[in-house]
């Protein structure tokens, strides 16, 4: 199984609420609502840029982007990303492509997950998850 995804990942903002359910690709998937996503992740730019590059198969520049790629069961994956900082804190990363979820959580880690918990916002259609209703979208969109 592979994830499908093009999404943000921010740190889960303090005044986070339930949103509701919404139907994406045939699953009823519950929502979270924040007035804005206005928490940083717990590790710097320059943190997380030296935890990704010690992920294989690993390239980054020095702006923030990165990609990482790699082979599962036989078919090439791929993920693109790009690290948003403000003020020397790392306020959000960007990731958009397909991988396993080993390799996800992977990527996840380098910002301080599982610790921190995370929000994702589908960016395409503009609907934050929590983790579990995330997963569950990402592998039926890879489907």
């Amino acid at each position: 199984m592979l994830y499908r995804f093009h999404l943000n990942l921010f740190a889960r903002p303090a005044a986070a609420v339930a949103a509701g359910d919404i139907v994406l690709r045939g699953l009823r998937l519950p929502t979270l609502r924040a007035a804005t996503f206005d928490a940083f992740l717990p590790v710097s730019f320059e943190q997380a840029i030296e935890a990704l590059n010690k992920l294989p198969r690993l390239d980054s520049e020095p702006d923030g982007f990165f990609v990482i790629a790699g082979d599962h069961q036989g078919r090439r994956w791929q993920v693109d990303g790009h690290l948003f900082d403000f003020g020397g804190r790392l306020h959000r990363v960007e990731i958009h492509g397909e991988c396993p979820p080993d390799a996800f959580d992977g990527i996840l880690r380098c910002v301080g997950w599982p610790a921190v918990p995370l929000v994702f916002e589908l960016v395409m259609e503009g609907v934050a998850f929590e983790e579990p209703a995330l997963r569950q979208w990402a592998a039926q969109t890879a489907a």
